[in-house]
């Protein structure tokens, strides 16, 4: 099914067919540079960035278009992350909705007030207990939508480990409700980068 992706103006009109999971990497990359560039002029707000057809192509592979957009930003005002830096996380939660939950949202979202704090800390790492969190809540689609997985604080803790983001997401489901396994993976990958 052929849908209309975009009716702004622009370099093309593009469709996609939501449908497709061959292409869904090159639509994704489509709906990445369009949000890039609507950012760039000026669109400052979800809901006006993406049309009906772009919000439904994400939810199809379960995304949200606030987190869409957030990664937009973070991209056009610093450089990170990038689309390939999106791509990956996306394939693992993409897989993990159709797999796991069959196409379905599981219902819950987790608000900020029930993460971790910033400060608090496991194998003597400050962040990581929150970021582990923050991971499952993404990998589930349940993340609050004032809330980034991959924001710039667990870039920063991400790359001071050395761990993409899409690595985390995918020991938070290798790894499903045992963070001690997760925080020993962290560790290791940490030790290695300062070995």
């Amino acid at each position: 099914m052929n849908r209309l992706l975009w009716n702004r103006p622009g370099p093309a009109q593009l469709r996609i067919d939501i449908m497709s999971n061959y292409d869904y990497q090159k639509d994704l990359e489509l709906v990445w540079t369009h949000a890039v560039n609507m950012y760039k002029a000026g669109v400052g707000d979800p809901a006006e960035m993406f049309t009906r057809e772009q919000f439904e192509y994400l939810a199809s592979i379960g995304q949200g278009a606030q987190e869409f957009f957030d990664y937009a930003e973070d991209y056009v005002n610093g450089g990170d992350p990038t689309l390939g830096d999106v791509a990956a996380v996306a394939e693992i939660r993409r897989a993990y909705f159709i797999e796991v939950q069959k196409g379905k949202p599981s219902g819950k979202i987790v608000s900020p007030d029930d993460l971790p704090s910033r400060s608090a800390e496991s194998g003597g790492l400050v962040w990581l207990p929150r970021i582990i969190a923050k991971a499952r809540c993404k990998l589930r689609g349940e993340l609050h939508r004032s809330v980034m997985y991959g924001c710039g604080g667990d870039r920063a803790f991400l790359k001071m480990c050395d761990v993409h983001p899409a690595e985390l997401l995918r020991q938070a489901w290798i790894h499903d409700n045992d963070d001690r396994a997760v925080v020993d993976w962290v560790l290791k990958r940490f030790a290695q980068r300062k070995g």
